[in-house]
C-alpha cells in the first residue's frame, strides 16, 4: 500500500471534478509533511 493512498480514498470519496487542496489540508489527510517525491508520483 502506497503511503499517499488516504490522499487517492479522500480524492476518491469526494467525486469531485476538481479540487483545490492547500498543502495544510493534504497533510491533514496523509497526516504527514509531504515532500518533493509527492510531485513526481504517479498513481497506479
Amino acid at each position: 500500500m502506497s503511503k499517499y493512498e488516504p490522499l487517492w480514498k479522500y480524492l476518491k470519496d469526494n467525486n469531485k471534478e476538481n479540487y483545490k487542496l492547500s498543502y495544510e489540508k493534504i497533510k491533514n489527510i496523509l497526516g504527514f509533511d509531504i515532500n518533493h517525491s509527492f510531485l513526481t508520483y504517479k498513481y497506479q
